[in-house]
């Protein structure tokens, strides 16, 4: 698997949030709007079990690489 088709998951009980790294710029908007979901120096880095699942679309929405994605559980 090439490094730009990696992505990672993960999962609270509502929402999956998709993560890309090859394709991620490193905007900074998650860290910016939700600093209590995305830490870049945690492990896991997003946890998204710390906000809403409304909450979570609205951020994602607005990555601008695309780097970050979801679906619905």
């Amino acid at each position: 698997m090439a490094s730009n088709d990696i992505r990672k998951e993960y999962s609270n009980k509502e929402i999956t949030v998709v993560w890309k790294p090859g394709k991620c710029i490193h905007a900074g908007i998650c860290v910016q709007s939700l600093p209590n979901v995305y830490d870049p120096n945690g492990k896991p880095w997003i946890q998204p079990e710390n906000a809403s699942a409304e909450a979570l679309i609205k951020q994602i929405d607005q990555c601008p690489s695309g780097a970050l994605s979801y679906y619905k559980n």
